[in-house]
C-alpha cells in the first residue's frame, strides 16, 4: 500500500466453483435499501466463494440474516448487528490462533475469510428490507457499527495491571482485488494472529491488541482512524500501524506525508490532495516515527531484511516540481509522498502519528508505521487465469511475515522511544 511508483501486486485468479445465493431479508420493504457496493459486488465471483467455503465462513451471513429478520425495531437491529459483528471478529481471531474448528482446509493464518465474510454481512444489511421504517441515516449507523465491530475496533482491551506493557497494532484489508482477487494482506493476517497475545520483551511482558481498517479513502476522510485510536493512545506503551509494502523487505517508515496520491481504493474511488483532517489550520506537512527504528533494524527479527526508510517526495520551499529526498524532507517543503508512499498506508501512519502529537505524546509514546513484504504466491502459481487460491509457499511466506511482525514488536517494545 505504498506509492504508485512502487506498487507491486500478487497475480492470479482461481478455481471456478458454484455460488451460493446471498441471504436476504424477508420482511416488507421500507424503501431505503441500497444496491451492493463495488466491494460487495465482487462476492459473486468464484474466488471469494471458494475462500468462504474452504474456511467455513460461508455460513456467517445466514444467522445474521435471521437475526435481522427477527428484529422489529431499530434498537433490536442494532443489538443484532453489534453481536454478529463482534462474533465475526472473534471467530476470525480464534481461527487464526488455533482455537475451535478450522472449518475447512484453508490455512488458519488466512485473513481473507474475515474480509469476504464481512462483505456478505454488509451486503445483507445494505439490501435488507425491514418491516419497520429505517431511514438512510439509521441504516448508515448500522453499517458503521457492523464495520467497527467486525474489524476489532470495539474489542480493544488494553490491560490495566502494573508490569504489563500495552501494544496497539493495526492492519488492513486485502486490496487491488481487480488485479488479483485472491490477494491476502499480511498486515491483516498479523492483526488476527497477534490480537490478545502476550510477547516477552526486554522491558517485561506486553499484551498486543489489534484492529483492521478498510482500504477506502472515504472512511479515512470521515475520521475512522482517529475515532478508533483516540481512546487508546494515551494508555498504550507503543503503537504500530502495519501494511503491505515492497517485495522482499520490511520498512520502518521514518516520515509520513500529508498528501493523497489518488491510487484507486477497494471501491475503485480515487482521492488526490492534502490529507483531510480536523483542524487543518494546525496540520503539518510531515510527521515522524518515534519507533526505535535503529534497534529494530539492527536486531535479527526474521527472514526478511528490515530497513530504516528515510526517503520522501516533496515540493521544496519556493519550488513547483516534486523531487525525491533520500534523507527526508527539507524545511518548508510540501509533501507529495512519505516514506510509505502516497496511499492509505502512508495516510494511516500520518493520521496516527498526528493524533499522537496532538495528544501531547510525541516524546513519550513510541509509534509509527511498518511495511511488510508483499505476500507472494509460489513460483508456479502466478497466472491470473488459472491460479489456485493458495499454495505451500504462499502460506509459508505469510507465516514468516506474521512471525517477523511479532518479533519486530517485541524488539520495539523493549527499547526506548526515539525522539
Amino acid at each position: 500500500m505504498i506509492s504508485t511508483r512502487v506498487r507491486t501486486g500478487v497475480l492470479a485468479l482461481a478455481l471456478l466453483t458454484g455460488l451460493a445465493a446471498p441471504a436476504t431479508g424477508t420482511a416488507a420493504a421500507a424503501g431505503t435499501a441500497a444496491a451492493p457496493t463495488v466491494e460487495e459486488q465482487r462476492l459473486t465471483r468464484a474466488v471469494p466463494q471458494e475462500i468462504l467455503r474452504r474456511s467455513g465462513f460461508g455460513t456467517a451471513t445466514a444467522a445474521f440474516a435471521r437475526a435481522l429478520d427477527s428484529a422489529h425495531g431499530y434498537t433490536a437491529a442494532r443489538r443484532a448487528v453489534e453481536h454478529h459483528g463482534t462474533a465475526l471478529w472473534r471467530r476470525a481471531v480464534d481461527r487464526a490462533q488455533g482455537r475451535g474448528p478450522a472449518g475447512g482446509d484453508l490455512s488458519r493464518d488466512d485473513d481473507r475469510p474475515l474480509y469476504w465474510a464481512r462483505l456478505t454481512m454488509t451486503r445483507e444489511l445494505r439490501t435488507w428490507e425491514p418491516g419497520f421504517a429505517l431511514g438512510e441515516g439509521r441504516r448508515a449507523a448500522l453499517l458503521d457499527a457492523l464495520e467497527r465491530t467486525s474489524r476489532g475496533q470495539g474489542d480493544i482491551r488494553l490491560p490495566r495491571e502494573k508490569g504489563v506493557r500495552r501494544i496497539l497494532v493495526t492492519g488492513f484489508d486485502p486490496f487491488t482485488l481487480d488485479r488479483d482477487i485472491r490477494i491476502s494482506n499480511p498486515s491483516g493476517a498479523a492483526a488476527l494472529a497477534l490480537d490478545g497475545t502476550v510477547v516477552e520483551t526486554a522491558a517485561g511482558p506486553a499484551r498486543v491488541e489489534t484492529a483492521v481498517f478498510p482500504v477506502r479513502w472515504r472512511d479515512f476522510a470521515e475520521g475512522t482512524v482517529e475515532r478508533a485510536l483516540r481512546p487508546y493512545l494515551g494508555r498504550a506503551d507503543l503503537f504500530t500501524t502495519v501494511s503491505q509494502g515492497r517485495v522482499g523487505r520490511f520498512d520502518v517508515e521514518r516520515t509520513n506525508g500529508a498528501w493523497r496520491g489518488g491510487f484507486p481504493d477497494n471501491e475503485n474511488a480515487s482521492s488526490t490532495g492534502l490529507v483531510p483532517v480536523a483542524g487543518p489550520g494546525s496540520q503539518p506537512q510531515w510527521t515522524t516515527t518515534t519507533l526505535p527504528y535503529a534497534a529494530v533494524v539492527a536486531a535479527p527479527t526474521g527472514r526478511f531484511p528490515v530497513f530504516d526508510n528515510t526517503s520522501v517526495t516533496e515540493i521544496p520551499a519556493g519550488g513547483t516540481q516534486a523531487v525525491v529526498r533520500p534523507d527526508g524532507p527539507t524545511p518548508g517543503s510540501r509533501a507529495r509522498a512519505g516514506g510509505g508512499g502516497d496511499y492509505l498506508s502512508n495516510e494511516i501512519a500520518y493520521r496516527a502519528t498526528l493524533l499522537r502529537d496532538r495528544l501531547g505524546l510525541h516524546d513519550v509514546l513510541p509509534g509509527g508505521h511498518v511495511h511488510t513484504p508483499v505476500l507472494q504466491f509460489g513460483a508456479g502459481n502466478t497466472d491470473p487465469a488459472s491460479g489456485a487460491v493458495t499454495d505451500p509457499e504462499f502460506v509459508r511466506n505469510r507465516l514468516d511475515i506474521i512471525a517477523q511482525v511479532r518479533t519486530i514488536l517485541t524488539v520495539a517494545a523493549g527499547n526506548p522511544v526515539t525522539r
